[in-house]
Protein backbone atom coordinates (compact mmCIF):
# COMPACT_ATOMS: atom_id res chain seq x y z
CA UNK A 1 0.00 0.00 0.00
CA UNK A 2 1.20 3.74 -0.74
CA UNK A 3 0.11 6.41 1.37
CA UNK A 4 -1.91 9.10 -1.08
CA UNK A 5 0.27 11.98 -1.63
CA UNK A 6 3.02 9.67 -2.95
CA UNK A 7 0.27 7.89 -4.96
CA UNK A 8 -0.26 11.45 -7.13
CA UNK A 9 3.29 12.41 -7.31
CA UNK A 10 4.07 8.54 -8.52
CA UNK A 11 1.49 9.37 -11.00
CA UNK A 12 1.96 12.48 -12.28
CA UNK A 13 5.51 11.78 -12.85
CA UNK A 14 4.75 9.05 -14.97
CA UNK A 15 2.12 10.84 -16.88
CA UNK A 16 4.84 13.13 -17.60
CA UNK A 17 7.45 10.86 -18.32
CA UNK A 18 7.46 10.51 -22.24
CA UNK A 19 9.06 7.76 -22.37
CA UNK A 20 6.23 5.93 -20.28
CA UNK A 21 3.39 6.90 -21.97
CA UNK A 22 5.11 6.15 -25.52
CA UNK A 23 6.22 2.69 -24.53
CA UNK A 24 2.83 1.69 -24.09
CA UNK A 25 0.42 -0.02 -27.26
CA UNK A 26 -1.02 2.15 -29.49
CA UNK A 27 -4.84 1.33 -27.85
CA UNK A 28 -3.27 2.16 -24.53
CA UNK A 29 -1.90 5.17 -25.14
CA UNK A 30 -4.98 7.55 -25.74
CA UNK A 31 -6.03 6.04 -22.42
CA UNK A 32 -3.42 7.24 -20.34
CA UNK A 33 -2.60 10.30 -21.73
CA UNK A 34 -6.86 11.20 -21.24
CA UNK A 35 -5.78 9.63 -17.53
CA UNK A 36 -2.73 11.96 -17.42
CA UNK A 37 -4.68 15.13 -18.15
CA UNK A 38 -7.79 13.90 -15.88
CA UNK A 39 -4.93 13.67 -13.17
CA UNK A 40 -3.18 16.59 -14.11
CA UNK A 41 -7.01 18.86 -13.79
CA UNK A 42 -8.00 17.96 -11.08
CA UNK A 43 -4.05 18.58 -9.37
CA UNK A 44 -4.05 21.71 -10.25
CA UNK A 45 -7.15 22.16 -9.36
CA UNK A 46 -7.04 21.07 -6.09
CA UNK A 47 -3.72 23.01 -5.43
CA UNK A 48 -5.34 26.60 -6.87
CA UNK A 49 -5.72 28.33 -4.08
CA UNK A 50 -2.41 27.45 -2.46
CA UNK A 51 0.88 30.44 -3.41
CA UNK A 52 3.05 27.99 -4.68
CA UNK A 53 0.76 24.59 -5.97
CA UNK A 54 1.07 25.69 -9.78
CA UNK A 55 3.95 26.92 -9.85
CA UNK A 56 5.19 23.12 -8.00
CA UNK A 57 3.09 21.48 -10.23
CA UNK A 58 4.65 22.80 -13.42
CA UNK A 59 8.12 22.82 -12.40
CA UNK A 60 7.99 19.06 -10.91
CA UNK A 61 6.95 18.06 -14.47
CA UNK A 62 10.31 18.81 -15.70
CA UNK A 63 12.57 18.56 -12.14
CA UNK A 64 10.68 15.93 -10.34
CA UNK A 65 13.60 15.50 -7.97
CA UNK A 66 13.86 19.08 -7.55
CA UNK A 67 10.45 19.73 -6.94
CA UNK A 68 9.05 16.81 -5.06
CA UNK A 69 9.03 17.94 -1.29
CA UNK A 70 7.28 21.02 -2.61
CA UNK A 71 4.92 19.92 -4.40
CA UNK A 72 3.67 16.96 -1.85
CA UNK A 73 3.71 19.66 0.82
CA UNK A 74 1.59 21.99 -1.38
CA UNK A 75 -0.61 18.94 -2.12
CA UNK A 76 -0.66 17.87 1.61
CA UNK A 77 -1.64 21.72 2.66
CA UNK A 78 -4.14 21.21 -0.22
CA UNK A 79 -6.19 18.65 1.15
CA UNK A 80 -5.41 15.95 -1.70
CA UNK A 81 -4.77 13.04 0.50
CA UNK A 82 -9.12 13.47 0.81
CA UNK A 83 -9.54 14.00 -2.63
CA UNK A 84 -11.07 10.67 -3.57
CA UNK A 85 -11.67 12.15 -7.24
CA UNK A 86 -7.56 13.01 -7.51
CA UNK A 87 -6.82 10.14 -5.53
CA UNK A 88 -8.72 7.56 -7.86
CA UNK A 89 -7.27 9.56 -11.53
CA UNK A 90 -4.08 8.72 -9.67
CA UNK A 91 -4.92 5.19 -9.17
CA UNK A 92 -6.58 4.67 -12.53
CA UNK A 93 -3.17 6.21 -14.31
CA UNK A 94 -1.05 3.95 -12.67
CA UNK A 95 -3.34 0.86 -13.35
CA UNK A 96 -2.31 1.49 -17.09
CA UNK A 97 0.92 2.25 -16.55
CA UNK A 98 2.26 -0.27 -14.02
CA UNK A 99 -0.16 -3.34 -14.35
CA UNK A 100 1.76 -5.25 -12.60
CA UNK A 101 2.05 -3.25 -9.27
CA UNK A 102 -1.45 -2.48 -9.76
CA UNK A 103 -1.87 -6.28 -10.14
CA UNK A 104 -0.42 -6.47 -6.48
CA UNK A 105 -2.23 -4.09 -4.60
CA UNK A 106 0.96 -1.64 -5.36
CA UNK A 107 -1.58 0.84 -5.65
CA UNK A 108 -4.08 0.47 -3.17
CA UNK A 109 -4.54 3.09 -0.57
CA UNK A 110 -6.26 3.27 3.03
CA UNK A 111 -5.14 5.98 5.68
CA UNK A 112 -7.34 7.39 8.05
CA UNK A 113 -6.12 9.22 10.83
CA UNK A 114 -2.81 9.12 9.51
CA UNK A 115 0.18 11.79 9.96
CA UNK A 116 3.36 11.75 8.84
CA UNK A 117 2.96 8.55 7.41
CA UNK A 118 5.14 6.82 4.63
CA UNK A 119 4.45 3.81 2.73
CA UNK A 120 6.30 2.83 -0.77
CA UNK A 121 9.06 3.11 -2.47
CA UNK A 122 12.06 5.02 -1.71
CA UNK A 123 10.30 7.66 1.29
CA UNK A 124 11.79 10.63 1.53
CA UNK A 125 9.87 13.02 4.99
CA UNK A 126 11.06 17.01 5.36
CA UNK A 127 9.20 18.38 8.26
CA UNK A 128 8.82 22.24 8.37
CA UNK A 129 9.26 23.56 11.94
Amino acid sequence: MVDPITLIITALAAGASAGVIDALKDNAKDAARAAYAKLRGLASKRVAARPDGNLALDRYETAPRTWEAVLASELTEAGAADDADLVAAARALMDLLDQAGARAGKYNVTITGGQGVQVGDGNVQFNRF
